[in-house]
């Protein structure tokens, strides 16, 4: 009898202590997005000429992990990316492939600009399945701290809470304005500083701490944390005296007397510099959290092992605005608002359980590899009407983190293709890597000398399964030398953009040296209401018209504005008809001819006219309660 009580003793130890060893099935997942930091910005990805940034926590981190050298995101700029991170969709798919949107197309200057953007949406649909959503549903608390910017504005609809997160706080901490001007108001060890030094000499930042008190609130269960820090992104400024006066004594330069400018070129900014540092300080304030903590899922355990953890950037660094260089991507050419590689190309490592340390990986990915990742990862089942862009890099990071085979598209073959799509600004281009090869497609090629219709660059060559560099300087242009590439490449990119509905830029007809074919554009002559459907006609002046589009607002006239496109019918009498949806308030009629003209009924304002008159498009809009309703 005692030795059987023995053995169940004995027994129950074992499952007991099997049970307390075993890791929870649903992992913790941190996603770090961080706001215009670049591919060279960051100590450890140093290439070429050594960074005077100091980035310890993050090159730590590369260290438990694995650090991706060709990482992508999903648009040269930050609303596009952080919507396409959230909901799975490419931007040219999503029709969100830039920031703000959600306006009528206009040129940027009446007179000036030889082409226009093609409308595109304001936000992220409240509706879209998100991956918060996803999470929230799989039994994960879902928390947000920082930049959200999936919308018209930062405040505007949607915010966290409409699309999946149980709790958010968007406090922009040390990034906030100062009261002068940059070279006052820096923060010191008084009680009653809002931004009080700490025992390290960094000022106190809101954002970090929401971030952690997210973690403290929520460790003892599963929990997704969208950490999306205000670092570093304009205004550049530091609230550190000793880390402003650091960067200076090391980069060899006098302390900044003008608070206006900085001109000096190179990553010779110690502004920012300071801001990198502060940056990598926060980043390791979560880091160490995870580290130092005992999940309480787990005895005996910290919330690290069972934590998986992105870190990367929303787009490639910004390399200057008006009045001032700020840092410098090379060798990759341009930055934010490019989709060159300076633009796209970002800092992306990974850690997490089962996943090896210390690897650098030259396997091509893309932020929107987050969300099929993350699902498998959390054990969420993919969503059954749900289409996913990325691919899911779980076998990747477990396996061989450089062994490109383990990434597979739809089709369930390697991946080796990817796609971005920015027809707007001054860039207006498209781009395709197909593995070492990249195809640029500049849609404003007729009136931009500096801009050949395609351009071919070579960046890597694949030797023996490895990767050897050739140009991802995007240098030497091979589009003339190898010119069935450029035309295959260029054909794919076509194909992908088409099954997207992708939209393209327009040629502005008031351009000042637009071609003749200016002279055939459409003409509008009469325009009526009734019954909820609008009828225009129109005169062809030589070009025949090709589409026409509906673009519309259900809230003119209000703080957040926005508009969206609907098609309208194109009859054989040189009419057109379209329904407007219901509760529209004002309108436009957009007619396109054959030769990528577009002529707007009435005239949309533009950027610059907004700007210095804050002029509202739904101002010059057709006003439904103005239009006579004919009975």
């Amino acid at each position: 009898m005692k030795l059987q009580l023995l053995f169940l003793t004995v027994t129950c130890s074992t499952i007991s202590s099997f049970v307390a060893e075993a890791r929870p099935a649903k992992p913790n997942i941190i996603l770090i997005l961080t706001d215009d930091l670049g591919w060279q910005d960051v100590k450890c990805y140093d290439i070429d000429a050594p960074s005077p940034y100091e980035t310890p926590n993050i090159d730590a981190l590369a260290r438990k992990g694995v650090m991706f050298r060709q990482a992508y995101s999903p648009a040269p700029t930050c609303s596009p990316t952080r919507c396409a991170i959230m909901s799975g969709n490419h931007p040219a798919r999503a029709q969100k492939t830039h920031v703000v949107g959600g306006a009528p197309p206009a040129p940027i200057h009446n007179t000036g600009s030889a082409m226009m953007d093609p409308w595109y949406s304001g936000r992220m649909p409240a509706d879209e399945y998100t991956l918060a959503k996803a999470l929230k549903q799989n039994g994960y608390t879902t928390g947000h701290s920082g930049k959200w910017h999936i919308a018209i504005n930062h405040n505007a609809f949607p915010q966290p809470k409409d699309v999946g997160f149980d709790w958010t706080r968007s406090d922009r901490g040390v990034t906030g304005g100062r009261r002068a001007h940059r070279l006052t108001d820096f923060a010191t060890d008084k009680q009653d500083d809002p931004y009080r030094l700490d025992a390290n000499g960094f000022p106190f930042h809101q954002n970090s701490e929401n971030a952690l008190t997210f973690l403290r609130e929520n460790h003892g269960k599963p929990f997704f944390l969208y950490y999306a820090t205000w670092l570093v992104h304009t205004p550049i400024h530091t609230r550190s005296k000793d880390l402003l006066e650091k960067y200076c004594k090391k980069l060899g330069v006098d302390y900044p007397t003008d608070p206006a400018t900085w001109q000096l070129e190179g990553q010779n900014n110690p502004y920012y510099c300071a801001m990198v540092e502060m940056l990598d300080y926060y980043v390791g304030k979560v880091i160490n959290y995870l580290e130092t903590t005992e999940d309480p899922r787990w005895p005996g355990h910290k919330l690290s092992e069972n934590t998986y953890l992105i870190f990367t950037s929303d787009n490639g660094g910004m390399e200057a605005h008006p009045g001032e260089i700020i840092t410098d991507n090379y060798p990759l050419d341009r930055g934010k608002i490019s989709a060159m590689e300076g633009g796209t190309r970002v800092p992306l490592i990974i850690t997490g359980p089962g996943i090896p340390r210390g690897v650098q990986s030259d396997v091509m990915v893309n932020g929107l590899d987050f969300y099929p990742t993350i699902l498998s990862w959390s054990g969420a089942p993919k969503p059954a009407a749900k289409h996913l862009d990325g691919s899911d890099l779980s076998t990747l990071l477990a396996k061989n983190p450089t062994d490109p085979t383990l990434v597979k598209n739809e089709q369930g073959s390697t991946r080796d293709t990817m796609v971005w799509h920015f027809p707007h600004g001054h860039a207006l281009e498209s781009t395709i890597r197909v593995n070492g090869y990249k195809l640029i497609r500049n849609y404003n090629h007729r009136h931009d000398p500096k801009s050949p219709e395609l351009e071919l660059y070579q960046l890597y060559r694949n030797d023996n399964g490895s990767q050897t560099r050739v140009d991802i300087e995007e240098s030497k242009n091979l589009a003339a030398e190898q010119p069935e590439r450029a035309h295959t490449m260029n054909q794919r990119l076509t194909e992908i953009l088409t099954e997207m509905k992708a939209s393209y830029p327009y040629y502005n007809p008031y351009f000042r040296k637009a071609s003749p074919d200016n002279k055939k554009i459409p003409t509008v002559l009469s325009h009526e209401l009734k019954g909820g459907k609008a009828k225009f006609t129109y005169r062809e002046n030589g070009a025949k018209v090709i589409h026409a589009d509906l673009i519309y607002t259900q809230n003119g006239g209000q703080r957040y504005e926005e508009w969206f496109r609907a098609p309208a019918t194109l009859n054989s009498n040189l009419s057109v008809t379209a329904l407007l949806p219901k509760g529209t308030t004002h309108y436009y009629l957009n007619l396109i001819d054959e030769n990528n003209f577009l002529v707007s009924d009435p005239k949309a304002p533009g950027e610059v006219e907004k700007s210095k008159e804050n002029i509202k498009p739904s101002a010059r809009a057709h006003a439904v309660e103005a239009v006579k309703i004919n009975p």
